[in-house]
């Protein structure tokens, strides 16, 4: 009861022209929530499906936390069951008034036929490298999509990397994880990647020979915190101050993956939703940023507070733990 009443305390004493942010527990799935200052939502993914719509709840118990009533805006990464499963629950819960994703598969099966049946006759927008979000009050670009990225840099990039001369590639992933949409959210100064299961060779693309993205205050961690993703060509160009792994207790949370966040440059702190089995005492942060230190739990989030002057404010909805990153 005191955490929750401090959490309201936080809530109503956040600054009137801020976006909120809660990044919630769907077990290694993703489910992130932004609340424009505007009151408009935009949600990236629906986590999975089954386990008692467990995923289509906690979005839901967050959304009610945030004052929110409708997503007003559904993006869909890519077209894996952690991030369209929880599709049809969510719809029976709050309704979506536009969906976005980048095009067809190139897994055809039954969990894109389920996902299309569930979409209906919701609007829908197919999204390429180079469009945007129309979330009022905050610039959401699309930095790349459907395995090809922009064309353009993003405002605030488009800088030579000297990274890119020690890269080394890895096996090519031809399936939905290197066609998913990567975001760059920026708010006055604030600016956050959100790179969605983006695979390690096309993250190699966004950041070489240019960093199209340019560096960024709030680092989402690709695809779960695999090391699969995130090469520190493009981790360490975006030299983030602060990161978020949305990772589960036994997916994502790569001791590989870690390292890369933990040594970039500027970096931190890193807030996890989950405790990594794989990465052990030396490979998750301490107990207060992690949302979920247990595998058996009840799916606690982490709110994320950002102003316009850069500065972000994140608290661990378990515990009330807070910290503040002024620019």
């Amino acid at each position: 009861m005191r955490i929750a009443l401090l959490l309201l305390l936080g809530a109503l004493l956040a600054p009137a022209q801020a976006l909120r942010i809660y990044a919630i527990d769907t077990e290694g799935g993703k489910a992130t929530l932004y609340v424009s200052p505007s009151g408009e939502s935009m949600l990236i993914d629906t986590g999975y499906d089954g386990n008692d719509n467990r995923d289509a709840e906690r979005i839901a118990v967050a959304a009610k936390a945030a004052g929110v009533s409708r997503i007003n805006h559904l993006v869909i990464t890519h077209f894996h069951a952690d991030h369209i499963g929880g599709l049809k629950p969510l719809l029976a819960k709050l309704p979506v008034d536009h969906i976005y994703d980048h095009g067809a598969t190139v897994e055809p099966g039954a969990g894109f036929d389920a996902y299309t049946a569930a979409r209906g006759s919701i609007p829908h927008t197919v999204l390429k490298a180079g469009d945007s979000v129309p979330l009022k009050g905050v610039q959401v670009n699309v930095v790349a999509a459907d395995g090809k990225a922009a064309a353009k840099p993003m405002a605030g990039g488009g800088k030579a990397n000297p990274l890119c001369a020690s890269y080394k590639a890895i096996a090519v992933d031809p399936g939905e994880n290197s066609h998913s949409l990567a975001l760059l959210i920026t708010f006055g100064k604030l600016r956050i990647s959100d790179l969605g299961d983006l695979s390690w060779n096309k993250e190699y693309e966004v950041a070489c020979p240019v960093n199209l993205v340019g560096p960024v205050d709030l680092y989402m961690s690709t695809h779960h915190g695999t090391k699969t993703s995130g090469p520190p060509q493009i981790v360490h160009a975006l030299h983030p101050r602060v990161a978020l792994m949305n990772n589960g207790a036994t997916k994502g949370g790569a001791p590989e993956a870690w390292s890369i966040i933990r040594e970039s440059p500027g970096m931190t702190d890193i807030w996890q939703l989950h405790y990594s089995n794989a990465g052990g005492a030396e490979h998750n942060s301490p107990e207060q940023f992690l949302a979920n230190p247990l595998e058996k739990c009840s799916g606690e989030w982490l709110e994320v507070i950002g102003e316009k002057s850069g500065t972000l404010k994140i608290t661990n909805h378990r515990n009330g733990f807070t910290k503040t990153y002024k620019r």
